[in-house]
């Protein structure tokens, strides 16, 4: 007899497994999902139908499964060609593997979330990672796989991480970056530079100047020179963002050695010159520092859910662009080999072939929003009249909401709801303005219609993972060609 026959449910074909002795497997039925397992069951907690045994897909079931079958447990992918697949509702792991299994080639994060996300949406990072694991196992990965701790910044956060078992830890110092020294006056850097905190810097103002001044640096073809005024600005806008990096990293060390790290610095007002990136990252070096990416603050602008916007603006060219990458990817070779991580990368497809040109392999494209918006799509699809009421709400929230974020939608290019037909609706995420506001505004969506949006989409996920694929497809296509 078959588990289906046995169980009364619907099995997910990938999820059934054999280890040890017993079978295990994932099934659904009117209440929803539930791990089942026909054999040893010591360790879970669950309820006896016959010869299976269903249990509820609680934590303490997720770490067990884990300890079960190692490859749902999350592990380092060192400098592998990787892509984070951030979900702020906890059911797009199915559609992002789907999605990276067509693609080949690249390294999936499918637990990702940031402190800043998982307090708007009420999660916590276990609750991610399990997610995540669930997801892993209905469709059968068995690849290596990482979880990230997004844009973190205090020690108690990395702890929270370090217990739910991450293994990629994105350290964010941008409240240490000092931005008024990218236009600072020479007299004005110069005293930005004696406050440094040089003892936990391992240095001297007179040690910097050894270091950098008077000497070249041969980065491939590049020659890298600092002049007083350069050095000043970068060591007074990044040093004290170095030395949080090393705080946050020797504590993350002390904790764990099963942990990669990632520096990220785009969430700050200016751009990282070449010469800033290169005094980050041989200041990191410097210290001892072991990452495996970095992502500076790249030129233009790199706007929530929607595609690149050029210095010059929509519509200007990438040559710019381009040329300051190639900077970027050489330093990134010399200096590591390590990754650059492409932060706020979601729906970035006009800059991923560049990418793909200049940094090859060393490449990490973070994603978040741009599943939620899919998720959206999904519902505007099967379900208008509710999409009617988030686009309404979102609408009313995006003025208060957007705060946080770097973007520039205007809400008098988004058309409200008794403007469109039925048919109508999915266009709103393919417009710029109609994507910024349904993405910024997910924590308030998800206070008013949290509940209904999940029921929603679990009642219609085989619609909620195509939407996902397909997406997907579209942004990992330009690294895997």
């Amino acid at each position: 007899m078959n588990l289906e026959q046995l169980t009364g449910l619907t099995v997910y074909p990938r999820s059934v497994t054999e280890m040890d002795g017993a079978t295990f497997f994932l099934a659904r039925g009117g209440e929803g999902k539930v791990l089942g397992i026909r054999g040893d069951v010591i360790g879970f907690r669950g309820e006896r139908r016959g010869k299976v045994t269903l249990c509820p897909l609680s934590p303490a079931n997720a770490a067990a499964l884990r300890e079960r079958l190692p490859w749902l447990r999350p592990q380092p992918l060192d400098l592998k060609k990787s892509v984070g697949c951030g979900d702020r509702l906890g059911l797009a792991t199915p559609g992002h593997i789907r999605a990276v299994r067509r693609a080949g080639g690249i390294a999936p994060i499918f637990a990702q979330q940031s402190m800043r996300e998982n307090a708007r949406t009420g999660r916590t990072p276990q609750q991610v990672m399990d997610d995540a694991t669930w997801g892993v196992f209905e469709e059968g990965w068995r690849e290596p796989w990482g979880a990230d701790a997004d844009h973190l910044k205090t020690t108690d956060d990395v702890d929270l991480c370090v217990a739910a078992g991450y293994t990629f830890f994105t350290i964010d110092p941008g409240d240490h970056v000092d931005n008024k020294a990218h236009t600072a006056p020479l007299a004005v850097l110069t005293d930005k530079i004696h406050a440094l905190p040089w003892g936990e810097l391992e240095d001297s103002p007179e040690g910097l100047h050894r270091r950098y001044l008077g000497r070249q640096f041969e980065v491939e073809n590049l020659v890298l020179e600092f002049g007083t005024a350069t050095l000043a600005r970068a060591a007074a806008k990044y040093g004290r963002a170095v030395a949080h990096t090393v705080r946050m990293y020797r504590h993350l060390a002390a904790r764990t050695g099963n942990f990669e790290l990632e520096m990220s610095v785009d969430e700050t007002e200016t751009p990282t010159s070449p010469l800033e990136h290169f005094f980050i990252a041989n200041e990191l070096k410097r210290l001892a520092v072991q990452w495996v990416s970095l992502a500076p603050r790249y030129i233009g602008r790199f706007e929530k859910g929607v595609d690149y916007v050029p210095p010059s603006g929509t519509g200007g060219d990438l040559d710019e662009f381009e040329a300051e990458l190639a900077k970027h990817a050489a330093i990134a070779r010399v200096l590591g080999p390590y990754k650059l991580s492409i932060h706020s990368g979601s729906d970035k497809f006009s800059v991923y072939p560049i990418f793909a040109r200049h940094a090859g392999e060393l490449v990490h494209l973070k994603t978040a929003g741009t599943s939620y918006l899919e998720a959206l799509r999904a519902i505007a699809r099967v379900d208008p009249g509710f999409f009617c009421e988030i686009l309404a709400l979102a609408l009313k929230r995006y003025d208060e909401d957007r705060a946080t974020y770097h973007v520039s939608a205007d809400l008098a290019k988004v058309p409200s709801p008794d403007e469109l037909a039925a048919d109508q609706l999915a266009g709103v995420l393919d417009l710029f303005d109609g994507r910024q506001v349904l993405h910024v505004t997910f924590g308030s969506v998800l206070d008013r219609f949290g509940e209904r949006l999940l029921a929603v989409l679990d009642a219609h996920e085989e619609a909620h993972y195509a939407a996902l694929e397909s997406h997907f497809n579209r942004h990992l296509s330009p690294f895997t060609r």
